[in-house]
């Protein structure tokens, strides 16, 4: 094999792990609860892959001959999030999750990012993005103070109107946060949240930018880097691994922008790996409770499967996968801590049931297992399974 191919359907989770009464997230299942909010539920490529014989889905029936091999997986790692899934699944599983902030950020801490950014600023609660700036927007216009907020995930989000504060001078904030935020604050991503319009109708803009805490080497990213094949990241990916181990980046806008430099992608002559984050299943749809946007997400990249497949070569091997939940159907509007699906093809492969993988790791063990680059830190490769 020559290249692997992975794509990270965000969020998209199939069943809540045994731990997930730890999290609040008893009952989480993404898939199946998309697919019992709306009518007419059909996925028919990602079912012919094997997606039906994972698990019980509604409308979502298991294949006697799925084109490819199939199975899900745990995570080992604390969280819920998609710093420490895709840490994961490149290969590093953490011991302790990223901090969180139930309660807003301790006061001495935001009194030295306001030291260093000389302003002060508004928030310092968990919060929905939309809501906080409908509630601090027009407050935010008036003394020109950046929102500070978080989550239920291990975040720092800056939010500015681009009138006031414009987003290059907002990045530069979330580099003095990123810079602060080490050690015991080392949370695993600082956003910036620019916005525009007038009160009350604010509207996030697209230029949301990451700042993601580094990742510890050596990874799946870091070992085909040094053994100088390319590591072509779409969409968050560079954000998410702080381009470390990333040859070429795309930042993508949609779904199917990075679903189209995806397929773009395979056409050149690259070898190593290419690593898609598909984001608006979890950032439009999962996180605002809408089954039916987020079913729509689906259907839209099983629309182009097909033309996924027909892009690929004999020595490339794709995989589908996750890194969460974000249960449209379960109480609340954060992550769900979730198994996530496993589809493996390659067109020379037979088909074999993977069962359930232990880590999220078991992916980058097995690609870096393939490229002959070196074994990860974690995980156990399924690449004999794959060839048996």
């Amino acid at each position: 094999m020559n290249r692997a191919v992975v794509i990270v359907l965000d969020s998209v989770g199939l069943g809540a792990l045994p731990d997930a009464h730890k999290y609040g997230d008893e009952g989480s299942f993404t898939l199946k609860h998309v697919a019992e909010g709306v009518q007419n539920f059909s996925l028919p490529n990602l079912q012919s892959l094997g997606l039906g014989n994972i698990t019980d889905i509604p409308n979502l029936d298991a294949e006697k001959k799925p084109l490819g091999s199939y199975g899900m997986m745990k995570e080992q790692s604390p969280g819920k999030d998609t710093t420490t899934g895709h840490w994961e699944l490149a290969g590093t599983v953490l011991d302790l999750p990223f901090p969180v902030y139930p309660k807003g950020f301790p006061k001495d801490l935001i009194e030295e990012f306001e030291a260093r950014i000389e302003t002060k600023t508004l928030g310092n609660y968990p919060a929905s993005g939309t809501q906080i700036i409908k509630d601090l927007g027009q407050e935010h216009i008036d003394n020109g103070y950046p929102i500070v907020y978080t989550s239920a995930d291990s975040v720092f989000q800056i939010a500015a109107h681009e009138e006031v504060i414009s987003p290059e001078k907002l990045y530069e904030l979330c580099e003095i946060a990123r810079e602060l935020l080490q050690g015991e604050h080392g949370v695993g991503r600082v956003i910036a949240r620019p916005f525009v319009g007038e009160f009350p109708d604010f509207k996030r803009t697209e230029r949301r930018k990451d700042f993601s805490i580094k990742p510890p080497t050596p990874n799946m990213l870091s070992l085909i880097k040094n053994n100088n094949l390319d590591v072509v990241g779409i969409g968050k990916i560079n954000d998410i691994y702080a381009g470390k181990g990333v040859t070429k980046s795309y930042p993508t806008k949609t779904n199917l922008e990075g679903i189209e430099k995806t397929i773009d992608t395979i056409s050149e002559e690259t070898k190593g790996l290419i690593m898609t984050n598909l984001v608006d299943f979890d950032m439009l749809y999962g996180h605002r409770n809408d089954p039916e946007g987020y079913y729509k997400a689906l259907f839209e990249f099983d629309t182009y499967l097909p033309n996924i497949l027909a892009s690929l070569n004999d020595d490339d091997l794709l995989i589908i996968t996750a890194d969460h939940g974000c249960d449209p159907g379960h109480p609340g509007t954060d992550h769900t801590r979730e198994y996530v699906p496993l589809l493996v093809y390659n067109n020379k492969l037979k088909s074999v049931d993977l069962y359930t993988r232990e880590s999220f790791a078991d992916v980058g063990q097995t690609i870096t297992s393939l490229l002959e680059v070196g074994k990860t830190p974690n995980g156990s490769s399924f690449a004999d399974e794959l060839v048996r």
